[in-house]
């Protein structure tokens, strides 16, 4: 089957989760085309070569790593013009090379999913971001959250309206109201369920965006060693300040503290914070203001007992925490641990429902059919 797989660039998470199916569906037999934009498209085209660059979204933040809504929209709207020469360029490269896919896969990608409503191809969706547009919210969620949530939901439902199937990925299930969707286990890398989980005495610290001074003199103030990523960005290498050692990103040696790490002390992100549930590590959320969804992936966080929210932060936050990290890790042994088999069976399933090259032949509806 051709497939046209689309990756929005905003963040690691899409591009590493996108890794996983990509590598999935190749093995499978199945001919791809991959388009993506920003730090998405550089990172799997070093995994897979040949990935088509277009513009995409990002969020703007402010001085306090607040996200910037108005700033944002414009943004989107200004990198809408800016960017459309290169999308046109990179669809008629498309038509050019002949490509003509069977199924559209959009990882919250708005041009693949355009294409798909354009041309008639089915479309599915798959990511985690849909949960806030296609599942209800309870009132804990959205308590003082309302109009952000109102916000992101009317974003979410336009980016990709329309599609034949939505599925989400997600280490919490809220109740379902959206049609053709549901609700699977996240993906994983495969280096993270190849690691084998030890309980050690640091903590691993991931910070995305700027960082609340506050967090950092709790750190110190904990005593404990603290093996941060993204606190300080000037970093080559490793820096040891204290108890706080800084390090530069590499993929291999940061699954390996996180693997042994005694707990975790994050944003929102829903790709970290589902490893470390995966492993077993107890996470201190400390979700970006304003960011609907970092908020909502820990409040389930909290709900499920594998951690805290950072509800404002003091010199006790981090070592009040830790105190309560048995607590965590009890509730965290009970965690349903079925790594990617659930959403790639479940996405073999939607791509094998129907034969679409005959019912197009047929001159069918592709997927009309199907409930």
């Amino acid at each position: 089957m051709k497939i046209l797989y689309g990756v929005v660039g905003e963040g690691m998470g899409h591009a590493t989760r996108s890794r996983v199916v990509l590598e999935h569906l190749r093995a499978r037999g199945h001919d791809l085309r991959i388009v993506a934009s920003h730090d998405a498209a550089t990172f799997l085209d070093r995994h897979f070569g040949t990935v088509m660059p277009i513009d995409g979204m990002k969020m703007v933040f402010d001085s306090s790593n607040r996200v910037c809504r108005w700033r944002t929209i414009a943004s989107i709207l200004a990198k809408g013009l800016y960017g459309l020469p290169r999308n046109i360029r990179a669809y008629f490269e498309l038509i050019h090379d002949g490509f003509e896919p069977d199924v559209v896969i959009s990882d919250f990608e708005s041009w693949s999913h355009l294409y798909g409503m354009l041309h008639g191809v089915p479309v599915i969706s798959l990511d985690n971001i849909q949960i806030v547009g296609r599942c209800k919210m309870p009132d804990e969620v959205l308590d003082g959250r309302r109009w952000d949530y109102f916000l992101n939901k009317m974003l979410v439902r336009s980016k990709l309206p329309f599609c034949d199937r939505y599925l989400l990925t997600s280490f919490f299930k809220p109740e379902v109201v959206g049609k053709k969707t549901s609700i699977h286990a996240p993906i994983l890398r495969r280096e993270v369920l190849e690691a084998r989980p030890e309980r050690g005495e640091h903590v691993v610290v991931y910070q995305s965006g700027g960082v609340d001074p506050a967090l950092v003199e709790s750190l110190r103030m904990s005593g404990v060693e603290c093996r941060a990523y993204g606190v300080a960005r000037d970093v080559v290498g490793e820096r040891v300040d204290g108890n706080l050692v800084h390090r530069a990103f590499d993929e291999q040696t940061f699954i390996d503290d996180l693997r042994t790490a005694r707990a975790v002390v994050a944003t929102g992100g829903a790709s970290l914070m589902s490893e470390a549930i995966h492993l077993g590590k107890p996470v201190l959320s400390t979700p970006i203001a304003g960011q609907f969804e970092q908020n909502m992936n820990a409040i389930y966080l909290e709900r499920l007992g594998f951690g805290q929210i950072a509800r404002g932060i003091d010199h006790c936050t981090v070592s009040d925490f830790l105190r309560e990290s048995d607590r965590f890790e009890d509730a965290l042994a009970g965690y349903d641990r079925v790594g990617n088999s659930d959403l790639l069976r479940a996405l073999d399933r939607e791509l094998g429902t129907l034969d679409v090259a005959a019912d197009r032949a047929e001159g069918r509806e592709p997927w009309a059919s199907v409930a």
